[in-house]
């Protein structure tokens, strides 16, 4: 739960906020709802408030529908699908924020045509948004000390590791690798990569789950690779805090 609460929070970026605060006053003074200038200013300043929160709500749900559908899925195709389930978020979802506002300001809502233009207009934006603020990330980190150990010519991404013996399995992109190794040097020698331990024989990097399954009343993290991680009952706590299941 404490993950996907930062999740969420992580699409409030500091130019959202300050856009919030102060900017939204001025859209609902500027630019009333529908174009309804008699609407009372303090209904035009929730309709925005709301619109920012749908907006925000929506992108998160999206990105995390086509996330845990473990589909990879290149860049523009990508963009499309998550414009697409925003954009079925947001209609409904406005229409009800203007029924209510403008029933509240005795005022007849509008038409679904024009809600439906607006909300397409606010997902193209939030999707430019979400591109620009894409570009502007940092590189990304650099690889563990672990990938000295795998060949030269390894350029892939690691999913898990998985203690076998005297021995640590690494599972990657590029396929399985064998290292002698104590799994707790393993885990170690991964930094800076983020993981969990599922199971005392298991630990995984979270940028590799995609979601969970039950077999048998036992609880399964699905891998981006297909594979599925036993989840013990010690680790089990622990995963659920940070939300991976």
């Amino acid at each position: 739960m404490t993950s996907k609460l930062r999740s969420i929070f992580s699409l409030c970026s500091p130019q959202r906020v300050v856009a919030g605060a102060f900017f939204l006053p001025m859209l609902a003074y500027a630019f009333p709802p529908f174009l309804v200038s008699d609407l009372p200013f303090f209904l035009s300043f929730l309709f925005w408030f709301g619109v920012m929160g749908i907006a925000v709500t929506s992108t998160w749900m999206a990105r995390k529908l086509i996330r845990d559908t473990g589909t990879v899925l290149n860049l523009p195709v990508r963009d499309l699908a998550i414009a697409l389930f925003v954009l079925l978020l947001f209609i409904p979802s406005l229409w009800v924020l203007a029924v209510t506002l403008f029933s509240i300001g005795g005022h007849t809502a509008p038409g679904f045509p024009r809600v439906i233009g607006y909300s397409t207009l606010f997902t193209a934006g939030l999707i430019l948004t979400s591109r620009a603020e894409h570009k502007s990330e940092p590189p990304p980190s650099p690889a563990p000390r672990l990938a000295r150990r795998l060949p030269a010519s390894f350029k892939g991404q690691i999913y898990r590791l998985t203690s076998r013996n005297h021995y640590v399995d690494v599972v990657t992109s590029e396929g399985t690798f064998t290292i002698r190794l104590r799994l707790s040097d393993a885990i170690t020698e991964m930094e800076p990569m983020i993981g969990h331990c599922a199971h005392r024989s298991h630990w995984v990097t979270d940028d590799a789950v995609i979601g969970t399954e039950k077999v048998a009343d036992r609880i399964y993290l699905k891998l981006v690779n297909g594979d599925l991680i036993p989840v013990s009952r010690k680790y089990k706590p622990m995963l659920e805090d940070d939300g991976l299941i």
